[in-house]
């Protein structure tokens, strides 16, 4: 389970609308991630912009990078986002889980 300051740090790479586009980009690739070029092709971002915010989403856990080749592939850290969810929503409705409706999907 993740502690209250990595959730915080979590959060605040997601609330900047170039990182959460990144993010959710990265989470409908799905485990394979994709290559930096492309990221940046997607979402019309120069090279330079993109490793910036690559870092603040790395540093807070939220992806991951491989090298294949001459390409960095990066994909989301699905466990952090999951924990992340589990996080936020562990006493959902006052313990009273039937009465949520707060559906949680594993990737």
């Amino acid at each position: 389970m993740l502690e209250a300051t990595q959730v915080v740090a979590a959060l605040a790479a997601l609330a900047q609308s170039t990182r959460l586009a990144i993010y959710r980009l990265l989470v409908v690739s799905g485990s394979e991630g994709l290559p930096a070029g492309q990221i940046a092709e997607r979402l019309q971002l120069a090279p330079a912009t993109l490793s910036f915010h690559f870092k603040t989403l790395s540093h807070a856990g939220l992806i991951e990078s491989r090298q294949e080749g001459r390409y960095i592939f990066y994909v989301a850290n699905y466990s952090v986002m999951n924990e992340m969810l589990a996080y936020l929503t562990e006493n959902c409705c006052a313990g009273a889980g039937e009465s949520c409706e707060v559906q949680v999907s594993k990737c």
